[in-house]
Formats: structure tokens, sequence, C-alpha cells
């Protein structure tokens, strides 16, 4: 079984930062892409940014130049660091990772994590 379990959110004022992670823990075999999503209450889904094995990385328009994305393929963990936070940025932020379980199987599947609030307010 694997659980993707995420860290870090909170409370910011306007224009400061935060760190989050998610950790794969449990029958990790290898890692292919891992990402962030975020909902905010009314809205739909969006994906804020991704990052494949071999770290490319990509990013929501409305997250460029302000949030970095990086992993530790040691740690099977992947961050989301967020600079210059805005109020629209407020949301409930969720990792998710293609995983593939075993050595016999080549199949990835989708995980998800259970998410973590981020608010920015002053």
């Amino acid at each position: 079984q694997v659980q993707l379990v995420e860290s870090g959110g909170g409370l910011v004022q306007p224009g400061g930062s935060l760190r989050l992670s998610c950790a794969a823990s449990g029958s990790v075999f290898s890692i292919n892409d891992m990402g962030w999503y975020r909902q905010a209450p009314g809205k739909a889904r969006e994906m804020v940014a991704r990052v494949s094995r071999d770290n490319m990385a990509k990013y929501a328009d409305s997250v460029k130049g302000r949030f970095t994305i990086s992993r530790d393929n040691a740690k099977n963990t992947v961050y989301l660091q967020m600079n210059s936070l805005k109020s629209d940025d407020t949301a409930a932020y969720y990792c998710d990772a293609f995983i593939r379980v075993t050595r016999t199987s080549a199949t990835y599947y989708e995980y998800r994590g259970q998410g973590t609030q981020v608010t920015v307010s002053s």
C-alpha cells in the first residue's frame, strides 16, 4: 500500500512564503511524475506545478516566478516552495504521484494525498 502525506501548510500574510512537502511511503518501487494541484471553495481544481523524474518542471501561469517545485528521489519526496503569496493562492493543496509498486509490473498508478490547507490573509 502507498501513502502520500503532505505537510507545511498554514496561515501566512500576503507576500509571505511557505514550503510544502509530500512524502510517498509504503510499497514504492519507483516514481515517475510528481506534482501539486489546489482547489479553493467554489472553484475548479487547478494544476499548480509538476516535475518529472529527471526534474523537468512546469507551472501554472498564475504561479510562474513565485513557486518552485523540486523533488528528492532518494526520499520519495516532492516540495513546493511558495513565495510572494497572494490571497488568490488560498486553497487546499494536494500532491499526486505516478508510482510503480512492484518490480514485476511496469504500470504506474496515480496516488493522491489528503491535502494541506494554505490560507493567505492579513
